[in-house]
């Protein structure tokens, strides 16, 4: 079993920064080579939505176009810690945002941005963007 704890969340004024940790324990398997992790968010009455992901054994990225510039996403394997730097913070970034990791996907676009790639999950951290 895998357990995933997000941290981070908060208040913050638009044009502000945030940054989010997701600590991974269990059986996190983050020594196989498809081992990955992402970032997802969701606002009330949507879709959970794709923010960004990373390939554990080779740093690969992908990023959704909304955050691409504004957001990294990052990891450290010594610590099966995943994080995601907020920056230029928009209103629209307001939402819970959710961690997700898995270990038996192909680390493709088209894969990692669906919701139910996804094995594992955090519970979440809230994000707010005031104007």
């Amino acid at each position: 079993q895998v357990r995933l704890v997000e941290s981070g969340g908060g208040l913050v004024q638009a044009g502000g920064s945030l940054r989010l940790s997701c600590a991974a324990s269990g059986r996190t398997s983050s020594t196989s080579s498809k081992f990955a992790m992402a970032w997802f968010r969701q606002v009330p009455g949507k879709e959970r939505e794709f923010v960004a992901a990373i390939n554990w054994s080779d740093g690969s990225k992908h990023y959704a176009d909304s955050v691409k510039g504004r957001f990294t996403i990052s990891r450290d394997g010594a610590k099966d810690t995943m994080y995601l730097q907020m920056s230029s913070l928009k209103p629209d970034d307001t939402a819970v945002y959710y961690c997700a990791a898995d270990s038996a996907q192909v680390f493709v676009w088209v894969v990692v941005i669906r919701a139910g790639t996804w094995e594992h999950w955090g519970q979440g951290t809230q994000v707010t963007v005031s104007s």
